[in-house]
């Protein structure tokens, strides 16, 4: 598994990075920045992340005023050279004798990680779409990105320029918004169309390690629906997209149902029967009324989703532990037909108004009923 960690400048990149090291076995890998030579014989050796600073990452140089605080402050982000040479980068390394950890292009790292796909990896230095891509072709990638308040982050970033340069001037929030417009939206540079890529997203408040790192706990970012969806994850998508295909004007309902070895019988979506006018068009005069939920229902036109897999499906083709996997709760009317036609389990995403009274049903006829519950993004 590698984990790419993108984010706003001082949002907490390098302190969930750590996280994932101190309490997931994730190994932390970098990128060479370019004005540096290759890499040969190099070992990592990271700063501990503490609560006060919740991370400081350097951003891409800008030509603004008021960037010596600013540049000041990134020193401490430094990478430094056998010969003491300093370049700006996203985090703190040094060279020196020892495992390859630090990587001259993203390819080299892709190939390095690909060899030992089954450990995880983690990565803070993904500085354009490009490298992203490369990352990308792999199955086993994974993006997260991370931001926090504005004035959070200018907070942050002063507290460690005070340790780093006691005595100094602390950078002004207009010149912090500067630069960090400037790290965001650059035409050239900018991280904004990059982080938008992100399939999971964190918004870092926390003032403390231990609040961040609890947060952290309850995400499971290394949980492996993330990479490659389970069962329940993967039907319910199935039927969020059949949903999309809904022609009924009031709400969007899909369904999918399956076989006993996980096999797709058919698929369903709300609205008018066949030949007549789509509910979108005005065909089904309830609906286009305006009526509230429940209200009406026997003058309705639309087919629910449930109803039209069930007439797909036909009762032969279901079999004893079919599941109906259903972004919204069946209604009433649904449920007393999938007890009917023998299904064993319904799996739900979304309440309806009338929950109650299908869960008595179903629990009376031995149906199982559930809410799948999705992985926090």
């Amino acid at each position: 598994m590698l984990i790419g960690i993108c984010g706003s400048i001082c949002s907490g990149k390098k302190t969930v990075a750590q996280y994932l090291v101190e309490h997931h076995g994730f190994k932390h890998l970098y990128l060479q920045p370019p004005s540096l030579p290759a890499p040969f014989n190099s070992s990592l050796d990271t700063e501990s992340a503490s609560s006060e600073d919740n991370d400081t990452e350097a951003p891409p140089q800008s030509q603004s005023t008021g960037t010596t605080a600013f540049k000041g402050a990134l020193s401490s982000t430094a990478l430094t050279t056998k010969n003491g040479n300093q370049s700006s980068s996203e985090t703190t390394l040094t060279l020196r004798d020892g495992p390859q950890h630090v990587f001259s292009t993203a390819e080299e790292l892709l190939e390095f990680v690909t060899k030992r796909w089954r450990s995880r990896f983690v990565i803070t230095d993904i500085p354009t779409e490009a490298v992203l891509d490369v990352f990308l072709r792999r199955p086993f990638f994974l993006l997260i990105s991370v931001d926090a308040p504005l004035t959070v982050r200018w907070r942050r970033f002063q507290n460690r320029a005070r340790e780093k340069h006691a005595g100094g001037s602390d950078m002004s929030l207009e010149d912090f918004v500067t630069e960090s417009d400037t790290h965001l939206y650059d035409a050239q540079k900018g991280l904004s169309p990059l982080i938008s890529r992100a399939v999971v997203r964190l918004l870092n408040t926390s003032s403390s390690l231990a609040h961040l790192y609890a947060t952290l706990g309850k995400l499971d970012i290394p949980n492996p629906d993330r990479l490659r969806p389970g069962w329940d994850t993967y039907f319910m998508e199935l039927a969020s997209l059949a949903s999309l295909r809904s022609n009924c004007m009031k709400r969007r309902v899909g369904c999918v149902l399956v076989g006993k070895e996980r096999r797709v019988i058919s698929t369903g979506y709300n609205g008018t029967p066949r030949g007549l006018q789509n509910c979108t068009e005005g065909g089904c005069p309830r609906c286009n009324d305006g009526n509230s939920s429940g209200v009406g229902l026997s003058t309705c036109l639309c087919i629910h989703a449930e109803e039209n897999a069930l007439l797909e499906a036909g009762r032969e083709r279901i079999r004893e532990g079919s599941i109906l996997y259903c972004d919204t709760c069946p209604c009433l009317t649904c449920s007393i037909k999938i007890c009917q036609v023998g299904i064993s389990e319904v799996v739900y995403a979304h309440t309806y108004s009338m929950d109650s009274d299908t869960a008595r049903v179903f629990r009376e006829a031995g149906v199982k009923l559930r809410q799948f519950i999705p992985v926090s993004t």
